[in-house]
């Protein structure tokens, strides 16, 4: 199992807590320092079942610089900005085989457990 985290979330806390309750040791990637490949952000959106502008935080300020509302991007492009800005990524996302959650909230992992 693995857990994209960001140790300053509350939510991503909480699910990661969840995880380590069950007794599991997952592998937690904080995505902020060591963003996922387009290509595993891909597969990640595949298994969420989600479109690259439905995983971004839309509150974030980089979000409104880049006038990402208004914007029509590809898929690929839409990845691209999402790994140029790791913040825009929503947390926490938990990868279990071929299976993943979002973390929002918290008891989304019990899916996985």
């Amino acid at each position: 199992m693995k857990i994209y985290h960001n140790p300053r979330c509350g939510k991503s806390r909480q699910t990661l807590a969840l995880i380590e309750e069950a007794g599991i040791d997952p592998e937690v990637i904080e995505y902020l320092k060591t963003p996922p490949t387009a290509e595993e952000l891909d597969a990640i959106l595949k298994k969420l079942k989600m479109e690259p502008q439905e995983l971004m935080r839309k509150g974030e300020a980089i979000y409104k610089e880049l006038n990402l509302a208004e914007r029509e991007l590809s898929r690929d492009e839409a990845i691209a900005v999402m790994l140029e800005h790791p913040k825009l990524i929503e947390r926490p996302i938990v990868v279990q085989g071929r299976k993943a959650v979002l973390g929002r909230p918290p008891e989304n992992v019990k899916e996985l457990l």
